[in-house]
């Protein structure tokens, strides 16, 4: 391919709206309906799963072993990360995010008609524990694929507001899954409920699975991708060329944003069992209703700093923004921990909203300043393992230890816990580069992993 036919595979896209509004709903469809699947394992982790799949631990116990199968995707993450991310840079985004849209979406089901440890023994936390890291596999390659969907069709002056469609899945989808147990706990009796009312939300997922596949079926490969192709500039091993040259990038990325899952994750699991009147975990003593009203409007508030974050890095930059947000992060656990204390829904609303600002400003640019870091011939590996990464350490670890520490420490142990990831968050991003502007429709892209 000569630099005219590149040229006109971008200019093509700038001028013409339709794929761009193409990409967009299918990188927000499909990243919305992967959270939902992901979402719902957490919802049902923090109120059923302990006593229907560990039931001869006591409730405390049950409540970590629960809260470790929804930890063990989290380890999972990295290893779909390479794998797709190989598959992705070698033979395009479109293929990769239909299988991890196909993945998720059958797990999913499957955890719905799973029977229980009375139905059928030890082998039912086993195969819940197998299905769950199938769901880490399918997320660890789904984000960096609908990011690059967006971000290489973008151009450097859009790229932030374009980029933040597929940030807004995890709000969209937190506030449907939360939604449709909300309604299964209106409509049904807590026995019910307990006995078969939670497998409501996995089975329905089918439905939004065949909207999505269709969605992703009616786009088009990334202008980035086919000019790479057209080259012959892929990377032999994806994984191992991104270590190699980009490293740094890949750790410190991962770092960044281990502030962001952290708060998310602490808000919309942990924080869902703590919330509670369950003997030996739960400590405001809120109706379970009531903490899913509470996830629904946070998640709103969660979406719209997403959305203003992410218009603002295309003005101010992504790492100021990215910047403002790790800062507030290290304040923002605290905080929001002693606005919860009066045990009050409006307290806990107030609280977790806290939390999810924090959130949700470094995240609103992040599917913008991650592939803008990463060379065109292993961006999806790269960009992956270093969202993937964060998962890890600010998702899986803090809901390992958010139990203890709280135990021991109260609430503010949890709390003092977030601002210590802040601190780790803002000492990585010093160590990064801004990146707005950046052309990364070209394969010789800079990197950008000195301090500016």
């Amino acid at each position: 391919m000569d630099r005219t036919v590149a040229a006109d595979i971008t200019v093509d896209t700038v001028r013409n709206p339709r794929p761009m509004r193409r990409v967009a709903t299918a990188s927000l469809v499909g990243t919305t309906i992967e959270f939902y699947d992901f979402f719902i394992y957490g919802t049902a982790a923090s109120l059923v799963f302990g006593p229907l799949f560990f039931p001869s631990l006591g409730t405390s116990a049950a409540t970590v072993a629960a809260f470790a199968t929804f930890g063990v995707a989290f380890f999972f993450r990295p290893l779909g990360a390479i794998v797709f991310g190989h598959y992705g840079d070698r033979l395009g985004r479109k293929a990769t995010l239909v299988t991890t849209l196909l993945m998720m979406g059958l797990s999913t089901f499957a955890i719905g008609l799973l029977p229980t440890t009375d139905a059928l023994g030890a082998a039912a936390p086993l195969i819940l524990v197998a299905l769950r890291a199938v769901q880490g596999l399918a997320l660890g390659g789904e984000w960096a694929g609908a990011a690059l969907l967006t971000s290489e069709y973008s151009t450097p002056e859009t790229r932030g507001r374009h980029s933040m469609f597929p940030q807004l899945g995890p709000s969209i989808g937190l506030a449907l899954s939360s939604a449709t147990f909300l309604a299964s706990d209106l409509l049904l009796s807590p026995a019910d409920f307990a006995a078969w009312g939670w497998r409501v939300p996995f089975l329905l997922s089918v439905i939004l699975i065949g909207a999505g596949l269709w969605v992703r079926l009616n786009i088009d490969e990334t202008p980035a991708f086919k000019m790479s192709s057209a080259r012959q500039e892929h990377a032999g091993f994806p994984f191992t060329e991104a270590l190699r040259e980009q490293w740094r990038e890949v750790l410190l990325s991962g770092g960044v944003l281990t502030m962001t899952f952290g708060c998310f994750y602490i808000s919309v699991v942990y924080l869902t069992t703590y919330a509670g009147s369950q003997p030996g975990v739960g400590v405001l003593g809120l109706s379970r209703g009531s903490i899913l009203l509470v996830n629904i409007l946070t998640a709103l508030v969660f979406g719209l700093t997403t959305v203003i974050s992410a218009v603002l890095s295309d003005r101010l930059g992504r790492r100021r923004v990215l910047m403002a947000g790790t800062l507030f992060g290290i304040a923002a656990g605290p905080l929001a921990f002693q606005i919860m204390q009066p045990g009050s829904a409006v307290s806990f609303f107030a609280g977790v909203s806290v939390l999810m600002i924090a959130l949700g400003i470094p995240y609103g640019p992040a599917a913008a300043y991650l592939p803008e870091l990463f060379k065109t011939r292993y961006r999806y590996t790269g960009a992956g393992m270093g969202y993937n990464l964060a998962g890890i350490l600010g998702g899986g670890v803090p809901l390992l230890l958010a139990p203890p520490l709280a135990e021991r420490y109260g609430g503010m142990g949890v709390a003092w816990y977030l601002s210590a990831l802040g601190v780790i968050s803002t000492l990585c991003l010093l160590r990064l580069k801004e990146t707005r502007g950046v052309q990364i429709e070209s394969p010789q892209a800079t990197t950008a992993a000195e301090p500016a």
